[in-house]
């Protein structure tokens, strides 16, 4: 499909028909396991839990009317932030060592 403002927004199949099912049982805090980051999330999601793969394991989100629009994978971080050591304390650390 070529690029347009008016394409629909994307939800896997498979997700659709899990979410149709929680709605219809009631089981609203029963988290949907979901490997679909590419999904967009619809209004009808609101309240509900999903467990989102990010690479390695699933982070549980749960979809709140701020997040109507986005895509699920933006929820679930793939890359750890890299945290680096804090420099004082190691300066500091060595001095005391050599004293």
């Amino acid at each position: 499909m070529t690029r347009s403002s008016n394409k629909p927004p994307y939800i896997c199949y498979k997700l659709l028909k899990k979410v149709e099912r929680a709605i219809e049982e009631k089981k609203i805090n029963v988290p949907i396991k979901t490997w679909s980051r590419g999904s967009t999330i619809l209004s009808n999601f609101v309240g509900l839990v999903f467990q989102i793969h990010n690479g390695k394991n699933f982070v549980e989100v749960r979809i709140l009317e701020g997040m109507v629009g986005y895509k699920l994978g933006e929820f679930a971080p793939t890359r750890k932030i890299p945290v680096h050591p804090d420099t004082k304390k190691i300066r500091q650390e060595k001095q005391k060592g050599k004293k």
